[in-house]
Protein backbone atom coordinates (compact mmCIF):
# COMPACT_ATOMS: atom_id res chain seq x y z
CA UNK A 1 0.00 0.00 0.00
CA UNK A 2 1.43 3.41 -0.95
CA UNK A 3 0.97 7.20 0.53
CA UNK A 4 0.96 10.39 -1.64
CA UNK A 5 2.76 11.61 1.53
CA UNK A 6 3.73 9.99 4.98
CA UNK A 7 4.03 12.09 7.93
CA UNK A 8 5.70 10.84 11.24
CA UNK A 9 4.40 11.98 14.39
CA UNK A 10 1.39 13.85 15.13
CA UNK A 11 2.24 16.76 17.39
CA UNK A 12 1.66 20.46 16.63
CA UNK A 13 3.88 20.09 12.95
CA UNK A 14 2.99 16.76 12.01
CA UNK A 15 -1.05 17.98 12.60
CA UNK A 16 -1.08 21.03 10.70
CA UNK A 17 0.92 19.87 8.08
CA UNK A 18 -1.79 17.31 8.00
CA UNK A 19 -4.97 19.37 7.96
CA UNK A 20 -3.13 21.91 5.61
CA UNK A 21 -2.45 19.69 2.87
CA UNK A 22 -6.17 17.56 3.50
CA UNK A 23 -8.11 20.89 3.04
CA UNK A 24 -6.12 22.00 0.04
CA UNK A 25 -6.43 18.03 -1.64
CA UNK A 26 -9.35 16.98 0.14
CA UNK A 27 -8.86 13.20 -1.98
CA UNK A 28 -4.87 13.47 -1.17
CA UNK A 29 -3.62 9.90 0.18
CA UNK A 30 -2.18 10.78 3.82
CA UNK A 31 -0.75 8.63 6.74
CA UNK A 32 -0.13 9.98 10.14
CA UNK A 33 2.01 8.12 12.24
CA UNK A 34 2.14 8.54 16.09
CA UNK A 35 4.29 6.21 18.72
CA UNK A 36 1.59 6.65 21.37
CA UNK A 37 -2.81 6.30 21.78
CA UNK A 38 -5.00 9.11 20.94
CA UNK A 39 -5.71 11.97 22.78
CA UNK A 40 -8.81 10.73 24.26
CA UNK A 41 -7.06 7.68 25.33
CA UNK A 42 -3.93 9.68 27.16
CA UNK A 43 -3.90 9.87 30.83
CA UNK A 44 -1.22 9.98 33.46
CA UNK A 45 -2.15 7.48 36.33
CA UNK A 46 0.23 10.76 38.78
CA UNK A 47 -3.39 12.16 38.82
CA UNK A 48 -4.78 9.87 40.92
CA UNK A 49 -1.06 8.53 42.46
CA UNK A 50 0.81 11.39 43.22
CA UNK A 51 3.63 9.62 42.21
CA UNK A 52 4.89 9.04 38.86
CA UNK A 53 4.84 5.05 38.04
CA UNK A 54 7.04 5.41 35.09
CA UNK A 55 4.37 4.16 32.74
CA UNK A 56 5.70 1.65 29.85
CA UNK A 57 6.72 1.72 26.85
CA UNK A 58 6.05 5.33 27.17
CA UNK A 59 4.98 8.12 28.97
CA UNK A 60 1.50 9.25 28.15
CA UNK A 61 2.44 13.16 29.15
CA UNK A 62 4.84 12.86 25.97
CA UNK A 63 3.94 10.62 23.68
CA UNK A 64 0.38 10.79 21.85
CA UNK A 65 -1.34 12.75 19.16
CA UNK A 66 -0.73 16.27 20.11
CA UNK A 67 2.69 15.20 21.60
CA UNK A 68 3.39 17.00 25.07
CA UNK A 69 1.69 19.93 23.75
CA UNK A 70 -1.88 18.09 25.05
CA UNK A 71 -0.71 18.43 28.77
CA UNK A 72 1.65 21.58 28.33
CA UNK A 73 -0.19 25.10 29.46
CA UNK A 74 -1.01 25.63 26.06
CA UNK A 75 0.77 28.72 25.48
CA UNK A 76 0.54 30.12 21.51
CA UNK A 77 3.29 32.72 21.01
CA UNK A 78 2.18 35.02 18.86
CA UNK A 79 5.41 37.10 17.68
CA UNK A 80 7.90 35.30 15.12
CA UNK A 81 10.87 36.42 17.54
CA UNK A 82 9.86 33.77 20.24
CA UNK A 83 9.88 30.07 19.15
CA UNK A 84 12.83 29.27 17.13
CA UNK A 85 14.96 30.13 14.07
CA UNK A 86 12.69 29.46 11.43
CA UNK A 87 12.83 33.27 10.61
CA UNK A 88 16.80 32.98 9.99
CA UNK A 89 15.54 30.44 6.97
CA UNK A 90 12.36 31.88 5.78
CA UNK A 91 12.01 35.47 6.80
CA UNK A 92 10.35 36.95 9.66
CA UNK A 93 7.92 38.32 8.15
CA UNK A 94 6.70 35.39 6.15
CA UNK A 95 6.64 33.34 9.48
CA UNK A 96 4.90 36.00 10.94
CA UNK A 97 1.73 35.11 7.80
CA UNK A 98 1.80 31.84 9.19
CA UNK A 99 1.50 32.32 12.45
CA UNK A 100 -1.19 34.51 11.96
CA UNK A 101 -3.16 31.62 10.06
CA UNK A 102 -2.46 29.18 12.73
CA UNK A 103 -3.46 31.01 15.34
CA UNK A 104 -7.01 31.23 13.31
CA UNK A 105 -7.39 27.53 13.03
CA UNK A 106 -6.86 27.73 16.59
CA UNK A 107 -9.52 30.11 17.08
CA UNK A 108 -11.60 28.20 14.66
CA UNK A 109 -11.24 25.24 17.08
CA UNK A 110 -11.67 26.71 20.51
CA UNK A 111 -8.92 28.47 21.49
CA UNK A 112 -9.50 31.50 24.07
CA UNK A 113 -9.81 35.11 22.06
CA UNK A 114 -8.05 36.72 24.81
CA UNK A 115 -4.66 38.08 24.13
CA UNK A 116 -2.10 38.54 27.23
CA UNK A 117 0.14 41.04 27.20
CA UNK A 118 -1.14 43.46 25.30
CA UNK A 119 -3.93 45.85 27.32
CA UNK A 120 -1.33 47.71 29.79
CA UNK A 121 1.44 49.13 27.32
CA UNK A 122 2.17 51.91 29.79
CA UNK A 123 2.95 48.82 32.74
CA UNK A 124 4.72 47.17 29.75
CA UNK A 125 6.68 50.06 29.66
CA UNK A 126 7.91 49.88 33.50
CA UNK A 127 8.63 46.37 33.44
CA UNK A 128 10.79 46.80 30.52
CA UNK A 129 12.86 49.82 32.11
CA UNK A 130 13.42 47.57 35.11
CA UNK A 131 14.31 44.79 32.85
CA UNK A 132 17.25 47.17 31.26
CA UNK A 133 18.42 48.08 34.58
CA UNK A 134 18.81 44.43 35.07
CA UNK A 135 20.84 44.05 32.16
CA UNK A 136 18.09 42.21 30.29
CA UNK A 137 16.08 42.29 27.54
CA UNK A 138 12.03 42.04 27.83
CA UNK A 139 10.84 40.82 24.38
CA UNK A 140 7.38 41.48 23.48
CA UNK A 141 5.51 38.55 22.21
CA UNK A 142 1.44 38.47 22.78
CA UNK A 143 0.72 35.07 24.32
CA UNK A 144 -2.97 33.39 23.86
CA UNK A 145 -3.09 30.91 26.84
CA UNK A 146 -5.41 27.97 26.12
CA UNK A 147 -4.62 25.99 29.28
CA UNK A 148 -3.93 22.65 29.59
CA UNK A 149 -7.18 21.34 29.97
CA UNK A 150 -8.69 23.79 27.22
CA UNK A 151 -5.81 22.75 25.19
CA UNK A 152 -6.81 18.80 25.10
CA UNK A 153 -10.26 19.43 23.68
CA UNK A 154 -9.06 21.59 20.53
CA UNK A 155 -6.62 19.10 19.86
CA UNK A 156 -9.03 16.18 20.40
CA UNK A 157 -11.45 18.54 17.76
CA UNK A 158 -8.38 18.77 15.48
CA UNK A 159 -7.82 15.02 15.81
CA UNK A 160 -11.13 13.53 15.16
CA UNK A 161 -11.36 16.25 11.92
CA UNK A 162 -8.56 15.18 10.29
CA UNK A 163 -10.20 11.68 10.95
CA UNK A 164 -13.51 12.50 9.18
CA UNK A 165 -11.72 14.27 6.47
CA UNK A 166 -10.13 11.16 5.81
CA UNK A 167 -6.52 11.25 6.89
CA UNK A 168 -5.45 7.78 8.09
CA UNK A 169 -3.84 7.79 11.38
CA UNK A 170 -2.16 4.71 12.86
CA UNK A 171 -1.88 5.20 16.57
CA UNK A 172 0.27 3.16 18.84
CA UNK A 173 2.83 2.89 15.68
CA UNK A 174 6.56 3.71 15.83
CA UNK A 175 8.79 5.08 12.86
CA UNK A 176 11.99 2.50 13.14
CA UNK A 177 13.69 3.09 10.69
CA UNK A 178 13.54 5.41 6.98
CA UNK A 179 14.01 3.41 3.90
CA UNK A 180 16.26 5.23 1.53
CA UNK A 181 17.02 4.15 -2.30
CA UNK A 182 20.16 5.85 -4.21
CA UNK A 183 19.11 9.31 -1.94
CA UNK A 184 15.55 9.10 -2.44
CA UNK A 185 13.20 8.37 0.03
CA UNK A 186 10.32 5.50 0.08
CA UNK A 187 9.23 4.64 2.53
CA UNK A 188 8.93 4.31 6.58
CA UNK A 189 10.29 0.72 8.56
CA UNK A 190 6.90 0.99 11.10
CA UNK A 191 6.50 -1.53 14.14
CA UNK A 192 4.00 -2.20 16.78
CA UNK A 193 5.00 0.32 19.57
CA UNK A 194 3.92 -1.90 22.47
CA UNK A 195 5.15 -5.22 21.64
CA UNK A 196 8.05 -4.03 18.56
CA UNK A 197 7.38 -7.01 16.92
CA UNK A 198 5.67 -6.30 13.92
CA UNK A 199 7.79 -4.39 11.37
CA UNK A 200 5.80 -2.95 7.73
CA UNK A 201 7.28 -1.33 5.27
CA UNK A 202 4.99 1.36 4.44
CA UNK A 203 5.67 3.14 1.07
CA UNK A 204 5.16 6.94 0.40
CA UNK A 205 5.68 9.41 -2.60
CA UNK A 206 7.69 11.41 0.13
CA UNK A 207 7.81 11.20 3.87
CA UNK A 208 8.00 14.52 6.39
CA UNK A 209 9.10 13.70 9.89
CA UNK A 210 8.35 15.60 12.63
CA UNK A 211 8.46 13.77 15.71
CA UNK A 212 9.06 16.53 18.64
CA UNK A 213 11.46 16.84 21.12
CA UNK A 214 11.05 13.21 22.05
CA UNK A 215 11.84 11.86 18.77
CA UNK A 216 15.05 14.17 18.75
CA UNK A 217 17.24 11.53 19.48
CA UNK A 218 15.67 9.24 16.90
CA UNK A 219 16.03 11.71 14.38
CA UNK A 220 19.69 12.31 14.72
CA UNK A 221 20.54 8.36 14.75
CA UNK A 222 18.38 8.77 11.26
CA UNK A 223 20.81 11.71 10.07
CA UNK A 224 23.48 9.62 11.21
CA UNK A 225 22.83 6.21 9.46
CA UNK A 226 21.24 7.63 6.55
CA UNK A 227 23.81 10.71 5.65
CA UNK A 228 21.52 13.34 6.04
CA UNK A 229 23.23 16.78 6.81
CA UNK A 230 22.52 17.83 9.97
CA UNK A 231 24.99 19.93 12.42
CA UNK A 232 25.14 20.32 16.20
CA UNK A 233 22.87 23.21 17.57
CA UNK A 234 22.13 24.59 20.54
CA UNK A 235 21.48 22.39 24.03
CA UNK A 236 19.57 24.61 26.52
CA UNK A 237 19.95 23.11 30.23
CA UNK A 238 18.38 24.41 33.65
CA UNK A 239 15.74 24.53 36.26
CA UNK A 240 11.76 24.98 36.68
CA UNK A 241 11.50 27.65 39.30
CA UNK A 242 8.46 28.10 41.30
CA UNK A 243 7.61 30.66 43.73
CA UNK A 244 4.46 32.70 45.31
CA UNK A 245 2.07 34.27 42.67
CA UNK A 246 2.47 37.90 45.21
CA UNK A 247 5.71 37.73 44.00
CA UNK A 248 4.78 37.86 40.46
CA UNK A 249 1.73 39.42 40.48
CA UNK A 250 2.56 42.50 38.57
CA UNK A 251 4.65 40.65 35.96
CA UNK A 252 1.70 38.12 35.66
CA UNK A 253 -1.21 40.26 35.49
CA UNK A 254 0.58 42.39 32.75
CA UNK A 255 2.48 40.16 30.82
CA UNK A 256 1.28 36.74 31.61
CA UNK A 257 4.30 34.91 30.63
CA UNK A 258 7.53 37.36 30.88
CA UNK A 259 10.38 36.41 27.80
CA UNK A 260 13.60 37.60 29.22
CA UNK A 261 17.08 37.53 28.08
CA UNK A 262 20.49 38.35 29.67
CA UNK A 263 24.09 37.06 29.25
CA UNK A 264 24.98 37.07 32.49
CA UNK A 265 28.66 37.35 33.47
CA UNK A 266 31.84 35.59 33.72
CA UNK A 267 31.03 33.47 30.66
CA UNK A 268 28.14 35.54 28.62
CA UNK A 269 25.90 32.50 27.78
CA UNK A 270 22.37 33.07 26.61
CA UNK A 271 20.72 32.78 29.34
CA UNK A 272 16.36 33.17 29.41
CA UNK A 273 12.96 32.67 30.61
CA UNK A 274 10.60 29.97 29.25
CA UNK A 275 7.13 28.76 29.80
CA UNK A 276 6.36 30.84 32.66
CA UNK A 277 2.50 29.33 34.23
CA UNK A 278 0.80 31.98 36.68
CA UNK A 279 -0.99 29.80 39.36
CA UNK A 280 0.78 26.65 37.66
CA UNK A 281 2.00 23.69 38.91
CA UNK A 282 5.19 21.77 38.32
CA UNK A 283 5.37 18.92 36.52
CA UNK A 284 7.45 15.75 35.10
CA UNK A 285 7.95 14.32 31.74
CA UNK A 286 9.67 10.79 31.20
CA UNK A 287 11.68 9.93 28.24
CA UNK A 288 13.61 7.14 27.14
CA UNK A 289 16.03 5.19 29.91
CA UNK A 290 13.82 6.18 32.57
CA UNK A 291 15.14 9.89 32.12
CA UNK A 292 12.96 12.32 34.44
CA UNK A 293 12.71 16.14 32.93
CA UNK A 294 11.22 18.55 34.99
CA UNK A 295 8.34 21.04 33.50
CA UNK A 296 5.14 23.01 34.06
CA UNK A 297 1.81 23.85 33.21
CA UNK A 298 -1.09 25.98 34.55
CA UNK A 299 -4.99 25.48 33.59
CA UNK A 300 -7.69 27.81 32.51
CA UNK A 301 -9.87 27.11 35.62
CA UNK A 302 -7.82 25.38 38.74
CA UNK A 303 -4.91 27.55 39.74
CA UNK A 304 -2.20 27.21 42.56
CA UNK A 305 -0.84 29.62 44.77
CA UNK A 306 2.62 29.49 42.82
CA UNK A 307 4.44 30.73 39.63
CA UNK A 308 6.59 28.56 37.56
CA UNK A 309 8.60 29.41 34.63
CA UNK A 310 11.53 27.92 33.20
CA UNK A 311 15.45 29.65 33.62
CA UNK A 312 17.55 27.82 30.79
CA UNK A 313 21.27 28.13 30.20
CA UNK A 314 22.47 27.85 26.37
CA UNK A 315 25.51 25.77 25.22
CA UNK A 316 26.86 25.57 22.07
CA UNK A 317 29.94 23.26 21.67
CA UNK A 318 32.77 23.11 19.14
CA UNK A 319 35.05 20.51 17.57
CA UNK A 320 35.86 17.85 18.33
CA UNK A 321 32.43 17.21 20.52
CA UNK A 322 29.08 16.78 18.29
CA UNK A 323 26.91 15.39 20.90
CA UNK A 324 24.90 18.09 22.65
CA UNK A 325 21.81 15.81 22.75
CA UNK A 326 23.70 13.18 24.88
CA UNK A 327 25.71 15.81 26.95
CA UNK A 328 21.90 16.92 28.06
CA UNK A 329 21.03 13.52 28.41
CA UNK A 330 24.02 12.58 30.95
CA UNK A 331 23.33 16.14 32.96
CA UNK A 332 19.81 14.35 33.36
CA UNK A 333 21.11 11.15 34.46
CA UNK A 334 23.32 12.74 37.32
CA UNK A 335 20.30 14.84 38.60
CA UNK A 336 18.26 11.60 38.30
CA UNK A 337 20.63 9.32 40.41
CA UNK A 338 20.66 11.84 43.11
CA UNK A 339 17.20 11.85 43.50
CA UNK A 340 16.66 8.19 43.17
CA UNK A 341 14.98 8.76 39.86
CA UNK A 342 12.85 11.45 40.97
CA UNK A 343 13.29 15.14 40.21
CA UNK A 344 15.29 17.22 43.01
CA UNK A 345 14.09 19.96 44.28
CA UNK A 346 16.33 22.83 46.40
CA UNK A 347 15.38 26.40 48.01
CA UNK A 348 17.65 28.99 46.47
CA UNK A 349 18.87 29.85 49.75
CA UNK A 350 20.44 26.85 50.40
CA UNK A 351 22.38 26.94 46.96
CA UNK A 352 23.97 30.20 48.23
CA UNK A 353 24.58 28.82 51.34
CA UNK A 354 26.49 25.83 50.21
CA UNK A 355 23.84 22.95 51.79
CA UNK A 356 21.23 20.63 50.58
CA UNK A 357 17.94 21.01 51.13
CA UNK A 358 15.97 19.27 53.77
CA UNK A 359 12.20 17.65 53.63
CA UNK A 360 11.73 19.68 56.62
CA UNK A 361 12.54 22.97 55.39
CA UNK A 362 10.67 22.37 52.17
CA UNK A 363 7.24 21.49 54.97
CA UNK A 364 8.09 25.01 56.48
CA UNK A 365 8.34 27.49 53.61
CA UNK A 366 6.21 30.16 52.44
CA UNK A 367 6.09 28.15 48.98
CA UNK A 368 4.29 25.12 49.09
CA UNK A 369 5.64 23.05 46.10
CA UNK A 370 3.05 21.58 43.80
CA UNK A 371 5.53 18.23 41.97
CA UNK A 372 4.00 16.23 44.83
CA UNK A 373 7.03 13.03 44.61
CA UNK A 374 9.82 15.57 44.03
CA UNK A 375 12.80 14.59 46.22
CA UNK A 376 14.81 17.64 48.31
CA UNK A 377 18.45 17.68 47.68
CA UNK A 378 21.80 19.71 46.06
CA UNK A 379 20.97 20.50 42.86
CA UNK A 380 24.90 21.67 42.98
CA UNK A 381 25.97 17.96 42.97
CA UNK A 382 24.77 17.15 39.70
CA UNK A 383 24.27 20.64 37.51
CA UNK A 384 27.32 21.67 35.64
CA UNK A 385 29.19 24.61 37.37
CA UNK A 386 29.18 26.53 34.31
CA UNK A 387 25.35 26.19 34.20
CA UNK A 388 24.25 26.91 37.81
CA UNK A 389 26.71 30.19 37.55
CA UNK A 390 24.59 30.90 34.91
CA UNK A 391 21.33 30.47 36.27
CA UNK A 392 22.57 32.14 39.63
CA UNK A 393 23.66 35.32 38.24
CA UNK A 394 20.22 35.72 35.98
CA UNK A 395 18.66 35.17 39.02
CA UNK A 396 20.09 38.20 40.74
CA UNK A 397 19.17 40.28 37.49
CA UNK A 398 15.76 38.58 37.66
CA UNK A 399 15.65 40.12 41.15
CA UNK A 400 15.63 43.98 39.94
CA UNK A 401 12.50 43.54 37.41
CA UNK A 402 10.84 41.15 40.19
CA UNK A 403 11.84 42.03 43.22
CA UNK A 404 11.39 39.01 45.30
CA UNK A 405 12.92 36.69 42.51
CA UNK A 406 15.94 35.74 44.19
CA UNK A 407 14.31 35.23 48.33
CA UNK A 408 15.90 32.42 50.11
CA UNK A 409 12.61 29.81 49.51
CA UNK A 410 12.49 29.94 46.08
CA UNK A 411 12.50 26.47 44.61
CA UNK A 412 15.12 25.14 42.27
CA UNK A 413 13.84 21.80 39.86
CA UNK A 414 16.01 19.93 38.37
CA UNK A 415 16.24 19.24 35.75
CA UNK A 416 14.78 21.29 32.57
CA UNK A 417 16.54 20.27 28.99
CA UNK A 418 15.07 20.85 26.05
CA UNK A 419 15.99 17.98 23.39
CA UNK A 420 16.41 20.43 19.82
CA UNK A 421 20.10 20.46 20.00
CA UNK A 422 20.37 18.33 16.60
CA UNK A 423 20.02 20.92 13.86
CA UNK A 424 18.77 19.36 10.41
CA UNK A 425 19.93 20.98 7.45
CA UNK A 426 17.12 22.08 5.10
CA UNK A 427 15.94 24.67 2.54
CA UNK A 428 13.29 26.90 2.11
CA UNK A 429 10.99 24.01 1.08
CA UNK A 430 12.39 21.87 4.44
CA UNK A 431 13.58 19.28 2.09
CA UNK A 432 16.76 17.90 3.00
CA UNK A 433 19.61 16.15 1.07
CA UNK A 434 17.22 13.40 0.74
CA UNK A 435 14.69 14.12 -2.17
CA UNK A 436 11.62 13.85 -0.57
CA UNK A 437 12.63 13.94 2.43
CA UNK A 438 11.30 16.82 4.43
CA UNK A 439 12.17 17.56 8.45
CA UNK A 440 9.89 20.43 10.57
CA UNK A 441 8.76 20.91 14.11
CA UNK A 442 11.31 20.97 17.43
CA UNK A 443 13.38 17.84 16.47
CA UNK A 444 14.38 19.69 13.17
CA UNK A 445 15.98 21.91 15.49
CA UNK A 446 14.20 24.73 13.36
CA UNK A 447 11.41 25.14 15.58
CA UNK A 448 10.69 25.68 19.77
CA UNK A 449 7.31 25.59 20.76
CA UNK A 450 3.66 24.70 19.64
CA UNK A 451 2.63 27.83 17.76
CA UNK A 452 6.11 27.93 15.37
CA UNK A 453 5.67 23.94 15.00
CA UNK A 454 2.18 24.63 14.00
CA UNK A 455 3.41 27.69 11.54
CA UNK A 456 6.08 25.46 9.93
CA UNK A 457 3.26 22.43 9.85
CA UNK A 458 0.77 24.65 7.91
CA UNK A 459 3.62 25.41 5.28
CA UNK A 460 4.97 22.36 5.04
CA UNK A 461 1.38 20.98 3.74
CA UNK A 462 1.17 24.08 1.49
CA UNK A 463 4.17 22.97 0.00
CA UNK A 464 3.16 19.35 -0.64
CA UNK A 465 0.10 20.58 -2.37
CA UNK A 466 1.24 23.08 -5.17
Amino acid sequence: MGYEVIIVGAGPAGIFTALEAIKREPNKKILLVEAGRRIDKRSCPKEKTNKCVSCKPYCHITTGFSGAGAFSDGKLSLNYEVGGDLPELIGGNLVQEYIDYADKIYLEFGADEKVEGVENPEAVKEIRRKAIEGNLKLVDCPIRHLGTEKAQEIYLKLQNHLLDLGVEIRFDTLAKDLIIENNKITGVLLTDSITKSKDETVKGDCVVVATGRKGADWLKDMCLEHNINHKAGTVDIGVRVELRNEVMEMVNEVLYESKLIGYPGPFKDKVRTFCQNPGGFVSQENYDNNMAIVNGHSYKDKKSNNTNLAILSSHNFEEPFNKPIEYGQKVAELVNMLGNGSILVQRYGDILAGKRTWQKELDRSNVKHTLPDAVAGDLTSAMPYRTMTNIINFIESLDVVVPGFASEETLLYGPEIKFYSNKVVIDENFETNVSGLYCLGDSSGWTRGLMMASAMGVMMGEKLTK
